[in-house]
């Protein structure tokens, strides 16, 4: 986050907060009970609830102010709408439009039809440990004003998005999560946003996912000026290695990312080898043959999450980038240029 924009949040934050009355949070205040209220006071007044209408009402979710002329929310919330409209905290309504949304990411940024009417939420800086305490502000089931309370259960898990590709570097929560609750905040005790709620597990208990603050930094300032977000991509298809994988392939452990198959025509073509083969291990046909991608530049890659969290926050199309690999039982590197993502069907 620029130092512009911090500075504007907290010139607007003081205001917002002197304005409703309430006392910023922070770790180190108020015990139990009272730290959610405090927390909700805070953060709610920048949370706009949604609605959306195709023929008639289509769906609902929630949003928060990005910036003092932006909201935040879920592409999936407004995607196929013909008519949006928000609720501020004072109750009222407005129609509004999008400037930019990315599927990928699940992200959608709705241009506001005023300024902010208290502060933009600001994104933690770094995501927080496993374990910490966590407030989800938004209309679950379009009920306004709601929180829920829970723990970052887990960080840097892959969520499924369009044409088989996966979201990156997602939080875990167990913080309740029902429909509505999409494209609201996940924040911290002190207020700070650790993700955009954006999932939910039908048929579980505790188990909501939420786009992770990192991954908004690299999609959200690309979705207000240009519309759109470009991710990299290497045209590869892949799977992690498991200790089935592991035997057929003669690894020596079960790490590293499995290249399965490369996309005729695309970036890692000629670049990166697919599988050419099968065997079978413990009653199982596993394929045989390919690469098996253990580093990206000075990163080693040991799981599928870690190698969509690179490409995700630290990469963009058209970097180079070394790639280490096993083949045919021996280690070597290769360079790889990136590509973009194609359009989603």
């Amino acid at each position: 986050m620029d130092k512009t924009r911090r500075g504007f949040l907290g010139a607007v934050g003081a205001a917002a907060t002197a304005t409703a009355g309430c006392v910023a949070p922070s770790s180190s205040r108020g015990t139990g009970e009272n730290r959610y209220e405090q927390v909700y006071e805070q953060v709610s007044p920048s949370v706009v609830r949604i609605r959306t209408y195709a023929d008639g009402p289509r769906g609902q979710g929630s949003g928060f102010f990005y910036d003092g002329d932006h909201v935040l929310t879920n592409a999936h919330v407004v995607s196929g709408a013909d008519d949006i409209r928000i609720q501020y905290a004072d109750g009222t309504w407005e129609e509004v439009e999008v400037v930019g949304t990315d599927p990928y990411s699940d992200l959608a940024v709705i241009e506001a039809g005023r300024d902010a009417v208290s502060a933009p939420l600001p994104l933690v800086e770094e995501l927080p440990d496993i374990g910490t305490e966590v407030l989800v502000v938004g209309s679950p089931l379009g009920l306004e004003g709601s929180a829920s309370q829970g723990i970052i259960s887990g960080r840097n898990r892959s969520i499924p998005g369009p044409n088989n590709f996966s979201i990156a570097d997602a939080i875990q929560t167990d913080a309740a999560l029902n429909p509505g609750n999409s494209g609201g905040p996940i924040v911290t005790l002190d207020g700070e946003v650790v993700a955009v709620a954006t999932a939910n597990i039908p048929g579980t208990d505790n188990l909501g996912f939420g786009v992770s603050a990192p991954l908004i930094e690299r999609v959200a300032p690309a979705l207000v000026e240009d519309g759109s977000y470009e991710h990299s991509y290497m045209g590869v298809g892949i799977l992690e290695v498991d200790p089935l994988l592991a035997a057929a392939n003669d690894l020596a452990e079960a790490r590293g990312v499995y290249i399965a198959s490369v996309v005729d025509g695309g970036p890692s073509d000629g670049v990166l080898q697919g599988s050419d083969g099968t065997t079978t291990v413990d009653g199982t046909s596993v394929p045989t043959g390919g690469d098996v991608v253990v580093g990206f530049e000075d990163t080693e890659i040991r799981t599928q999450g870690e190698l969509s969290r690179y490409l995700a926050l630290e990469t963009s199309p058209g970097d180079v980038i070394d790639v280490a690999v096993v083949r045919d039982g021996e280690r070597q590197t290769v360079e790889l240029e990136l590509g973009s993502r194609p359009e989603p069907t």
